[in-house]
């Protein structure tokens, strides 16, 4: 069997997983059936099977002579999202559902194991690793905790992500920074409430708070270089109960995205001193926590160029791209960047209005780009030379 063949006869069983994971999704490290299904079907291929990094994360090793080590990583988890769906395979735990296509990153690199273990057509080793709570909850920086490469030293790290409003089975894959580095804050404001007819004897927590808004709002444009890519935005205002109450404090919450370290240095030194100076200037207390949550995603050259051959051997030249913009979206598969050479890559999921966008509770994961994805992934480890 030719392996374009291969791709397409196996293609119902592996659009089959893809919707059954679909239909019982589970949160960040609760991935206990998941987990459960990925090494029952490794264990299947003959593939050894290894757990419990980052709690549920699993590790598959698929060993065929000597030769260079290559990591291919999935992602396991779904979002607190409740599904607008009437699929058959919709899921069945409401409030949860597979809005990010992690289903399909399961099925994409179940299905290349299976290819790779039945043709061995290659020399070293295959490294499937399937990992538990990206969303925001950093289960590859807990796999690498649990000793992930330590264990399982690969030369390379490769993971994909299907990307709405990509042509279906297109690829893009940049040079430097993929996805942006993800930083939250809190902000807390306390001031003296009172009655809001007499704001004289308060000290307003909600006017300095609004003043703050605008003026750490202002940082990306007035403090940073044009040239330098940012965002910051709040995303949360909690205060008062009452009409008739100044409130004593007022919270803020946002995060903050950016692709170059000392543009995050920046971004957090400037809004401390911001915070300090509201605070002075309203006789209010103002206090700054500022959390690092994800690195910026960024592509190793060499690796880059090795995915960019291996979609081009798939797809043809016309459907790869190598210089699209970056998102400022985030991915935990940073800490793996940083850890391991490799390289991060979007494969087109068809248009947005027919397959929702991601974190969308009208998304759906287009079956049509399973086989691609496999082969995508299968060909990295084919090509792999010393």
């Amino acid at each position: 069997m030719s392996v374009p063949d291969f791709f397409t006869t196996h293609q119902p069983t592996w659009m089959q997983w893809r919707r059954d994971l679909h239909k019982h999704p589970e949160l960040a490290y609760q991935e206990h059936r998941t987990s459960e299904f990925v090494a029952q079907q490794l264990t299947r291929m003959g593939i050894e099977v290894h757990g419990g990094y980052g709690g549920t994360g699993i590790v598959g090793v698929l060993k065929c002579g000597d030769g260079p080590n290559i990591g291919l990583r999935a992602d396991m988890d779904a979002l607190p999202i409740v599904e607008e769906s009437q699929a058959p395979y919709k899921s069945i735990h409401d409030g949860v559902m597979h809005a990010c296509g992690h289903d399909g990153h399961i099925a994409m690199l179940l299905a290349a194991a299976q290819y790779l273990a039945q043709t061995k057509r290659f020399s070293g080793t295959a490294t499937f690793i399937f990992q538990p709570a990206e969303e925001c909850e950093a289960g590859a920086r807990r796999m690498i905790e649990d000793g992930l490469f330590t264990d399982h030293p690969v030369d390379e790290v490769y993971a994909l992500h299907n990307w709405p409003g990509l042509a279906a089975g297109a690829f893009s894959v940049r040079s430097g920074a993929q996805m942006a580095g993800f930083d939250t804050f809190d902000i807390a404001v306390s001031g003296r409430g009172g009655h809001a007819a007499m704001p004289h004897d308060c000290t307003d927590s909600i006017v300095a708070a609004g003043q703050l808004i605008g003026a750490i709002q202002a940082i990306v444009s007035r403090n940073l270089d044009p040239q330098s890519a940012a965002v910051l935005s709040v995303t949360q205002i909690h205060a008062g109960d009452a009409y008739n109450v100044t409130p004593d404090a007022v919270r803020l919450a946002g995060c903050t995205r950016y692709f170059d370290e000392t543009v995050k240095q920046k971004l957090q030194t400037r809004m401390a001193e911001v915070c300090k100076g509201l605070a002075d200037q309203h006789s209010v207390e103002v206090s700054l926590d500022y959390k690092a949550v994800y690195p910026p995603t960024i592509n190793n050259a060499a690796s880059q160029k090795k995915a960019m051959a291996a979609a081009t051997r798939i797809v043809g030249q016309d459907a790869v791209h190598g210089a699209q913009n970056p998102s400022m979206a985030s991915e935990d598969f940073a800490f793996m960047l940083e850890q391991v050479q490799g390289a991060y890559v979007w494969l087109g999921n068809g248009s947005v209005s027919e397959f929702g966008a991601l974190h969308s509770p009208r998304y759906d994961f287009n079956d049509a780009i399973l086989p691609v994805g496999a082969q995508f992934f299968a060909t990295l480890v084919e090509d792999a030379k010393r």
